[in-house]
């Protein structure tokens, strides 16, 4: 069964209709509607925690899918994925991509932020000062560079940094 009929909530369901609707009325190649079809059937597994077929999803949709922009969320949604599952270094992996390709996408800035954060705080707890206060300036910059682009959000983030600075 598609996976855009197992939705089971209304948001979904209408979502997906809406969706298909579109696909079949806008002047949209295959290529791009195979790829939005894999896309969102991969934010559809990933929102039910069913990470190997969102990761299959994506991949897909990467085959298909020429456009930068777009090819940015799928890259930011398969970092998501590798940070989910504790693999930070394949998640940046996927993070530097997509800023690659969508220099102002300030959730991958973020992430990357958070993750030297982590790196930081593990330094720490080794007693590894300096290597400590490169991932922590590493998160700074980034966290710096989200703000910069979405000045309401990241408050933690906002929060740390001004503490950090005093």
């Amino acid at each position: 069964m598609p996976r855009s009929q197992k939705n089971d909530n209304f948001i979904d369901k209408t979502f997906t209709v809406v969706a298909d609707i579109l696909l079949k009325v806008l002047p949209t190649s295959i290529d791009e509607k195979r790829a939005f079809t894999y896309y969102r059937n991969g934010m559809s597994a990933q929102s039910e925690g069913e990470y190997a077929e969102a990761l299959q999803n994506y991949y897909q949709a990467l085959r298909y899918e020429i456009d930068a922009y777009d090819r940015s969320y799928m890259l930011y949604n398969i970092g998501l994925i590798h940070s989910s599952n504790g693999q930070q270094s394949k998640a940046l992996e996927y993070y530097y991509q997509a800023l690659d390709r969508n220099p102002r996408l300030s959730q991958a800035l973020n992430n990357i932020a958070t993750i030297y954060h982590y790196r930081g705080e593990q330094a720490l707890i080794n007693n590894q000062d300096e290597i400590s206060k490169i991932f922590f300036d590493k998160a700074a910059d980034y966290w710096k560079e989200a703000i910069r682009l979405s000045p309401t959000s990241y408050t933690k983030a906002k929060n740390w940094l001004s503490v950090r600075n005093k």
